[in-house]
């Protein structure tokens, strides 16, 4: 089954931009109760993603660095650990489940390297729990 059926388009996907700053980054993780968030260039290109864990260890690296100081650092100056790539529209929903293991949504992008939204791991588990009830096998 192709992924375009479980995408969750762009417009009601909550990212950032590349010059947004670390504090607006924190407010809307906050606002949102996410961990993650796609970064978006002016372009509209998928840059990365922007974890939790990755502000923290900004926080940490930088010693005495407050909230209010947090205006002043740029999400492109903060360093992603983790390198998830997005996956094309024409992709297949066997790739993704991979991918759900380590990360809360699949960013995906156009034939032009463009955005054009996520697949949460609720629908990529909901996918392979129907699976699993077509072939008729029960859960224990």
């Amino acid at each position: 089954m192709n992924v375009a059926f479980f995408l969750l388009p762009k417009e009601e996907v909550v990212y950032i931009h590349p010059e947004s700053t670390m504090r607006q980054a924190l407010e809307k993780l906050d606002y949102h109760r996410y961990t993650a968030l796609p970064i978006i260039d002016q372009r509209g290109k998928y840059v990365a993603t922007l974890t939790e864990g990755d502000l923290l260890r900004r926080i940490k690296e930088a010693g005495d660095l407050t909230f209010e100081k947090t205006d002043q650092i740029r999400v492109h100056e903060i360093a992603v650990r983790k390198k998830i790539k997005p996956v094309p529209i024409n992709a297949d929903m066997g790739g993704l489940i991979s991918l759900a293991v380590e990360q809360n949504f699949v960013p995906v992008v156009d034939d032009n390297k463009v955005f054009i939204g996520i697949i949460r791991r609720r629908e990529i588990i909901n996918y392979c729990y129907n699976q699993f009830l077509v072939e008729g096998k029960q859960l224990s």
